[in-house]
């Protein structure tokens, strides 16, 4: 519950930092006296709602290695880690991408990859992942990371976080409008009233918690993809059912709320609809049916 609240806490303080600076910056006419501008509510809506999910992902690195005290490799110091390196360049090479940054980081087991190019990108793995888990289904965790990357679903994830971000701030003023002028008794066009404002926020919080669940279906049919990848980089989905197996036996550390959706896993919660990936016992489900 804590990690979805913080989700919808954090895309709620972006938008609301970019309406507050662009309604400074006079970005915000759409409101005039003959009604709403629909285009120019558009534009804005779309530099808002855009804004924070690029700002993100461009920083998704650095904000990942901070987040989660991950150390870049960048000359091995055990046979472990000249292992992993071997085995990411290998997986990157059969992928057709550049070999991403490398780092391992102290926690429970899980890995993630993050970054805003497939060229560029970063591929963590905590210790306890490479503690608990033989070298074939470390490779197959792996598989998965890479997978991701050369899917783009970084990118893919901004684009639709981008785009459900518009619709919200769009749909959000649209219904505020409505509401203030169903209250207005004067037509005296001095402005948006109290009503306005009280409804903006209450449709964007509405509107902020439909828009994660869209966000979290994305995500979890983008996780299939990533099994499925490993699947053909390995050349057989046993490794991945085996190290999805492993984790579901195991307990596991939930990554920060940034980059959740790039883990191996994710605790759904209570709230399965807010989770950004299936249940394993789902994904190993579907990787028996891949060939």
């Amino acid at each position: 519950m804590k990690r979805v609240f913080l989700f919808l806490a954090t895309n709620i303080a972006v938008i609301a930092v970019m309406s507050i600076v662009l309604s400074l910056l006079g970005v915000n006419r759409y409101l005039t006296s003959a009604g709403l501008n629909l285009p120019m509510l558009m534009v804005f809506s779309l530099v808002v709602g855009f804004t924070g999910s690029i700002f993100s992902l461009l920083i998704s690195k650095p904000m990942a290695k901070w987040s989660t005290g991950a150390r870049v490799i960048d000359a091995p110091s055990s046979s472990t880690e000249v292992w992993l390196l071997d085995t990411i360049r290998r997986l990157a090479q059969r992928a057709e991408i550049a070999m991403p940054e490398v780092a391992v980081y102290e926690g429970e087991p899980n890995a993630f990859a993050t970054g805003a190019f497939k060229n560029a990108a970063l591929v963590a793995v905590s210790t306890g992942l490479l503690e608990s888990m033989n070298r074939e289904e470390i490779e197959a965790v792996l598989g998965h990371e890479i997978s991701h990357v050369s899917n783009g679903d970084m990118v893919t994830m901004t684009l639709i976080q981008g785009v459900v971000n518009t619709f919200v701030v769009f749909l959000s003023r649209v219904v505020g409008y409505a509401v203030d002028r169903a209250l207005s008794r004067d037509n005296d066009n001095s402005g948006p009233g109290i009503g306005y404002i009280v409804a903006v926020i209450v449709s964007q919080i509405v509107f902020g918690i439909g828009a994660s669940i869209i966000v979290a279906w994305f995500s979890r049919q983008r996780e299939f993809r990533a099994d499925a990848g490993s699947a053909k980089l390995l050349g057989s989905p046993q490794p991945m059912m085996n190290a999805l197996a492993r984790l579901g036996g195991i307990e596991t550390t939930s990554l920060p709320q940034s980059m959740a959706a790039m883990g191996i896993q994710d605790k759904p919660g209570f709230m399965t609809l807010f989770s950004t990936h299936p249940p394993i016992e789902v994904r190993i489900a579907a990787l028996r049916g891949v060939r």
